[in-house]
């Protein structure tokens, strides 16, 4: 699966955002924790989220999908199997949030190491040593992985604040007996909706969106109507779609807190935005004069740098990157959680990007750089995303192989893009 790009188009118009992904996944994870239907509302079309729904439907969840409305509804009366297929697991990192869901209702999970990205090594440690705390006996072998027996509330304190580490111990907790405080949790907007769920399943879960969480072991969780919030990692790609290539966009269905972190960033680059918090819409309209580096005092070069949240989020570094060809001046990006994300700035530089990779996590960026079209091959999601935006801002006619990994974070991007100006379309 390829995409064929023609650049030099404005991107421009009016978008709407897609629910998040990284919310809605862990969502249907979740669902499996009681026997009644849950409804889940702006779930993103896109190829994860398939497979996550498949892996429910192994395990004995009864689905019905709406594409066009956004809408699933799942009903698990009764888990069928604790296991998930290897095949399964290697297609999406995220089929081992059903651990902690099968734990806390079977009291037992039996799970393949998941796949995903290669985006560097990330580790499990986390969930294995909150799992063992809460009381479940835990072997990792080399094919698979084993948990096993009843939870008891307990306190714990994460190594790291990893995000599915925190939403695999939230879900195991909420039915555990006892009193569950889970110090150094992940803060990300994706983990507050999963709690938000979870109380309106009937869970008592205070403090999510902080990094002390405490969790009131309840009986039993009931089915509920719940909606995914905004994917506001797509919301910034599109706003850099549009950024260098001049045009002007009007984002619709935005939740206006997560544009918070996000804006500082932004603003270095010359590129700041008007929300309307009751219309829920972002617009962002491009500056007369071309894009400029915001120097820090004394004139020095700046640095963007990503981490845990409220820190900026790792996802919008790639596409960060490429805004970076495109401005006028210099800056150093600093991606400290993944060793492997920043490989992909060698195609750039094929483009004609002037970046010096200075180790596996820090590149140098001058801009404002001509890009020429060519031909690459998409690492991951964020890489694709980013090497598509590239291309429209290239001379020149670009092609970009193993498309369908685009598909997994962004909602048919070709169709997309091409409501907006771009000349875009896929191929087999």
């Amino acid at each position: 699966m390829q995409l064929k790009i023609q650049g030099g188009r404005t991107i421009g118009g009016v978008h709407a955002i897609s629910g998040n992904k990284n919310a809605a996944l862990p969502m249907i994870a979740a669902a499996l924790l009681t026997p009644e239907r849950v409804v889940i509302e702006n779930v993103p079309a896109i190829s994860d989220v398939s497979a996550m729904l498949e892996a429910a439907r192994d395990f004995g969840a009864k689905i019905t999908r709406d594409m066009k409305a956004g809408t699933v509804s799942i009903e698990t009366p009764k888990l069928k199997t604790a296991r998930i297929s290897a095949e399964l697991a290697q297609r999406i990192r995220t089929s081992f949030l059903f651990a902690g869901p099968l734990l806390a209702r079977a009291g037992r999970a039996s799970l393949p190491p998941p796949g995903g990205d290669a985006i560097g090594h990330r580790r499990l440690d986390t969930h294995f040593s909150g799992f063992r705390a809460l009381g479940a006996k835990a072997v990792a072998g080399r094919k698979t992985l084993r948990f096993k027996g009843e939870l008891k509330g307990a306190r714990i304190l994460l190594d790291e604040a990893s995000v599915m580490a925190t939403e695999n111990i939230l879900m195991a907790s909420v039915l555990a007996k006892g009193r569950t405080i889970i110090y150094n949790a992940a803060c990300e907007p994706h983990v507050v909706d999963l709690a938000n769920m979870l109380n309106a399943m009937g869970a008592s879960i205070s403090g999510a969106g902080t990094n002390l969480i405490t969790v009131e072991g309840v009986e039993s969780l009931h089915g509920c109507t719940v909606r995914v919030g905004c994917d506001y990692i797509e919301a910034g790609s599109y706003i850099v779609a549009a950024a260098v290539t001049g045009g002007e966009l009007l984002l619709t269905g935005i939740d206006p807190e997560p544009f918070a972190v996000m804006e500082a960033a932004f603003k270095r680059f010359g590129v700041t935005w008007i929300i309307d918090s009751r219309e829920r819409t972002l617009k962002y309209v491009p500056k007369k004069k071309r894009l400029k580096m915001r120097y820090d005092l004394g004139d020095v070069i700046p640095s963007v740098s990503d981490g845990p949240w409220p820190q900026f989020p790792s996802d919008l570094m790639s596409i960060l990157i490429v805004l970076a060809t495109q401005t006028r001046g210099t800056c150093l990006f600093f991606e400290k959680m993944f060793e492997s994300r920043l490989y992909f700035v060698d195609n750039l530089r094929q483009m004609g990007a002037k970046i010096v990779q200075c180790d596996p996590h820090r590149v140098v960026v001058t801009g404002p750089s001509q890009l020429y079209a060519g031909e690459f091959t998409s690492p991951d999601i964020r890489a694709g995303i980013a090497l598509v935006i590239a291309a429209l801002a290239a001379k020149g006619v670009s092609v970009i192989h193993n498309a369908k990994v685009i598909d997994r974070g962004y909602v048919a991007v070709e169709t997309s893009l091409s409501a907006l100006g771009a000349n875009i379309e896929r191929r087999k």
